[in-house]
């Protein structure tokens, strides 16, 4: 039985820490230039909250900002990622080509579910030609209510597939993984937080470890874990 493996892409599969700061660096440099922001840039407060869908990091990293400044700001900022992207400064977390050779190789259906807007997206798959393990790559711009778990399950309903794994490193993935009863498995990766790995079924540090997961874990393997699960 083919397997569904839904990655999340910030934190799991591409080093966003690499392009994350100079790219909001910039954009708060903007904002000052527009005297619209005179503070440091918030740089941890956007660590802690990523995996948050774009709406609410905005919310959150300009609090007493109009929509207009918000989108003014998000709009910037995803220039600044997708330029850095194309420049080379990102990276794919080690392992990543490997792992998936292995898990497409071994029937696993791969793809990304991740609340990046679509172009964003598509600059890192295409920059990293992913598209050559990956059947498609989701963005939660296709979701009406912004929600993973929503997306998550859009894609096994597109694929008609029932049986896999959510791949990420918050609690979005987490939840997205339990609400349609697909296994959770947490990174702890650069963006990871304790607390929430805490309610993953499996928590890695490598994505290599996703090979010896996905050689023993068969379909009554994720049956029972699900059924413990409830």
């Amino acid at each position: 039985m083919t397997l569904a493996l839904i990655f999340d892409l910030d934190g799991t599969l591409f080093q966003t820490n690499k392009i994350l700061e100079i790219s909001l660096e910039d954009t708060f440099n903007q904002l000052r230039t527009m005297q619209l922001w005179e503070k440091e840039t918030p740089i941890e407060k956007y660590r802690e909250i990523m995996g948050v869908s774009l709406p609410v990091v905005w919310e959150t990293l300009l609090p007493t900002h109009s929509n207009e400044v918000r989108e003014q700001a998000n709009e910037f900022f995803h220039e600044k990622l997708v330029a850095n992207i194309n420049e080379g400064n990102g990276a794919l977390y080690p392992h990543v080509e490997e792992v998936f050779d292995y898990l497409k190789n071994n029937n696993c259906s791969i793809y990304i579910a991740s609340n990046g807007q679509r172009e964003y997206l598509k600059t890192i798959v295409d920059y990293y030609n992913l598209d050559k393990w990956v059947m498609e790559t989701f963005s939660i711009q296709q979701i009406p209510t912004q929600d993973k778990a929503d997306l998550v399950k859009s894609i096994l309903m597109k694929y008609q597939m029932e049986k896999g794994a959510v791949i990420g490193d918050r609690l979005s993935d987490i939840n997205a993984a339990k609400n349609n009863r697909l296994i959770s498995i947490g990174c702890k990766f650069d963006f990871a937080q304790e607390d929430e790995l805490a309610q993953a079924d499996i928590i890695i540090d490598s994505l290599l470890e996703l090979k010896p997961i996905f050689a023993e874990l068969n379909v009554a393997d994720i049956e029972g874990m699900l059924v413990k699960r409830i």
